[in-house]
This record gives structure tokens, sequence and C-alpha cells, in this order.
């Protein structure tokens, strides 16, 4: 299997984050954390379009017609991509300037979640779900930097991480507003020499994840064994997600510099998106906000 990995991006992003296929427009978005800033190609036309937010981006997720969630600074909002209006789903109530939103995804229910994280590491950050219909809950607390989040192709599991712990754990999940139950290490990455950053599901139920301190990214089984161990196009990889017409393309977004000197990157192509292709995997689609599958 020969696999081939391309740089798709103009200009690099400092803290590229939070890749997104939206099937639809045959279009991959993410996002620059540092410089506020989210970004589109539209693989049918190679034009690229750019919306600027008001504070630091984590994640974002698709919702109906030209919007899109987001996880910025103090909160999660929706975001009207024709208009740029930001409307509040989420505020951190205080305000606290210590924390940020990082990692989100919508569950198979069609419900945002996203981590919080200290942006000192400090263990401060939440894990919040929130519905279409504005009810929130926190399903976690004490997060030093919320990772890896993303759920099993029924619905049923959720995998999540604080990055610093370097763990994936694997929680049952259930379709109504309980709480988070029966969480167990999935995978243990320090044989890896890193702690887990962004990661998706493919159709299998393999767990693709980003090993950053080391520019790797593995495949482990949904029992949590090292499947597949390839190495990144540079050497922070930070988030991955598969799109394309077949869903067989893998996205990477990669660090230039994260701001806070822990994550700068050597590469000469640090902060650039790239896709993967020739893994003989295929990834499933994102539910859209609000819409359940």
């Amino acid at each position: 299997m020969i696999l081939s990995a391309r740089r798709l991006s103009a200009k690099p992003s400092l803290l590229g984050e939070s890749p997104v296929w939206d099937p639809e427009r045959q279009r991959i978005y993410w996002v620059d954390g540092v410089s506020r800033m989210i970004h589109a190609l539209d693989t049918l036309t190679d034009e690229f379009h750019h919306w600027e937010v008001p504070s630091t981006i984590g994640s974002l997720a698709l919702a109906g017609g030209d919007g899109l969630i987001v996880g910025l600074a103090d909160g999660i909002y929706s975001f009207d991509l024709a208009t740029g209006r930001l409307e509040p789903l989420y505020r951190t109530d205080p305000a606290d300037s210590r924390v940020r939103f990082n990692d989100g995804k919508v569950d198979r229910n069609g419900r945002f979640l996203c981590g919080s994280m200290g942006v000192f590491a400090e263990a401060r950050g939440e894990l919040i779900r929130v519905s279409p219909g504005g009810n929130s809950q926190v399903l976690a607390n004490g997060i030093r930097i919320s990772n890896a989040l993303c759920f099993s192709p029924d619905g049923s599991v959720m995998y999540f991480a604080d990055s610093l712990d370097r763990n994936i754990r694997a929680y049952r999940y259930v379709p109504g507003d309980g709480p988070l139950e029966e969480a167990r290490v999935l995978v243990d990455t320090n044989p890896y020499n890193s702690g887990p950053d962004g990661a998706t599901v493919d159709s299998d139920g393999c767990i693709w994840v980003a090993l950053i301190q080391v520019g790797k990214i593995a495949r482990f089984t949904p029992e949590g064994e090292l499947d597949r161990l390839i190495e990144a196009p540079t050497d922070m990889p930070s988030c991955v997600a598969f799109g394309g017409p077949d869903m067989a393309t893998l996205y990477v977004t990669t660090i230039k510099d994260s701001g806070t000197g822990r994550a700068v990157s050597r590469h000469p192509a640090g902060g650039h998106l790239f896709a993967i292709e020739g893994l003989g995997a295929t990834g499933i689609p994102e539910t859209r906000f609000g819409h359940a599958q």
C-alpha cells in the first residue's frame, strides 16, 4: 500500500486544528486558533475561504444551511458563514481568562460536545454538551487539555482524552441527557512517547489519532490495540478527519507555533493542511448539529 501526502493550504496556520469535511459542499474546514480564523477549501474549485472570529478558536462543527458551531475562548456559539454573525449557545460563567474551549465534535444525536482547557495547562477545563434546544450539561471537569473527542460509528461509545494524562478513555454513551458512564482507559499512549491530540473514527470503528510529540498518526482498534502507525506530514500533527468524495482521504492539520511555547514546529511545512491518500480506510460523515444520524 503506497501512501501519498499533499499540502493543500496556501499559507500555514499558527495553530491548525479541527478539520471537518462537508460532504454537501465538498469543502474541508479547519481553524487557526492563534490567528482567530476559520479556513475552508472548496475541493471542486480549489478556492479558499476565510472568516475571522473575535477570540481564540479551538474547534468547529457543521450545522444546517450556512451555519457552523464553534468553540471560542469563552463559550460555544453558532456562526453564520454568510453574515459572520455569532449567537451564543453556552458561555463560561463566570468568565475565566485562564480557560478556553478546545476540541469539539457533534455526537450521533446532533448535540455538540466541546472540551475546555487550562491556558497554562492547569486542571480548569470542562467537557460541555450543548443541545439544539439550548440545554447544556457539564459532563466532566478537572481537565488540563481536552482532546481526542470522537464517537463510535453507532454512537454508543465516546472517546476522549486529557492530553497530559496520555490516555484515551472510552465511555459508554447513551442517547439521552444522562451523565457519562463506565469510563475505561482504552489506550495508554506513553509507549508511543506522546500525548494524544485530535482524533477521528473510521467506518470500521477504529480510532485515528495524532501523536503530536513524535510526528506520527496512529490507528487503534475498538479494543485499544495498535493497528497502524504512520509518519505524519510534519513534526507536529494536531488533528485528523476523513473526507473527500469517497471519504477515503485523511485530512491532517498541523502546528507552526501554538503561541504557548509548548508546540513550535521545526518542519518547513509546519502549520499547513495536508491530505493523505492510499490508507485503504474510509471515514464517516460528521453529524450536523441538530440532525441525528
